[in-house]
């Protein structure tokens, strides 16, 4: 499940011409809201109930955590999102604060058209301009594209493991 996030001021900027087309990525906005929650509901489909309150949260400004989120418009449309946060420790990192990418998504139908990359590069941007020296993220272990998508975007792995839980 994503970490709730905070509004970031961001420019947006012109990733140039992907295979369907110019991309444009910014900031999202309010208006952005729908088309941002069908898309959060495509990636965590398990977390479909908390969506729209996380993104409540966010353009109220009561989130608790510090971040971004930052779309990709291309042909008029929302094509991708990507929800950044700060996290203190990363797995394999030796710096702090991480910028941490939370959630990275494109949709079907623009995938493989420089969306993701140009979302990452804002991602980075961002990562930057917080003092952040590295970028971590994480996928399940069975998600075999999204490991070979972060590969493709010059992210190394560094560890697979195992999550436990136990109820007291």
């Amino acid at each position: 499940m994503a970490c709730e996030i905070q509004k970031s001021r961001a420019k947006a900027f012109d990733a140039g011409q992907g295979a369907a087309g110019s991309v444009i990525v910014r900031a999202v906005r309010l208006g952005d809201a729908e088309a941002w929650q069908g898309m959060r509901d495509a990636l965590w489909p398990d977390g479909i109930a908390g969506h729209a309150t996380d993104i409540q949260k966010f353009f109220n400004n009561t989130s608790t955590h510090r971040g971004a989120v930052f779309v990709a418009e291309q042909g008029g449309a929302l094509a991708g999102f990507v929800e950044l946060s700060l996290r203190a420790y990363a797995e394999g990192c030796d710096s702090s604060p991480v910028a941490y990418l939370e959630g990275w998504y494109v949709a079907p139908d623009a995938r493989r058209s420089g969306v993701g990359r140009a979302l990452l590069r804002a991602a980075e941007e961002w990562g930057r301009s917080q003092g952040c020296t590295e970028f971590a993220s994480d996928a399940e272990a069975e998600n075999t594209a999204s490991a070979d998508a972060h590969r493709a975007c010059g992210f190394e792995d560094v560890s697979l493991i195992r999550c436990y839980k136990k109820r007291l």
